[in-house]
């Protein structure tokens, strides 16, 4: 029986490891997959999400451009 086992069972010369670049390369690669997935859970859409962070992050870089120039002159009227 420890004959057939044997020729079944790869030995340690036959395994393949990667050098320690590609298993690195291929380590970011798994996190980055898992990033996005993690990121798109529970997103129906996410480029209307995509969409939106780039409206918000554009909004609050005007207002730091506002702030800068000494503010917005905004008038209210009180009827």
């Amino acid at each position: 029986m420890g004959i057939f086992m044997s020729c079944c069972k790869p030995s340690a010369s036959d395994v393949i490891t990667p050098d320690a670049e590609t298993r690195r390369r291929q380590q970011v690669e798994a996190a980055e997959k898992r990033r996005a997935e993690e990121a798109a859970r529970g997103v129906k859409d996410p480029e209307r999400v995509k969409r939106m962070q780039q409206r918000a992050e554009e909004m609050e870089r005007r207002e730091q451009e506002l702030q800068k120039e000494g503010g917005a002159t905004l008038k209210v009227g009180v009827n």
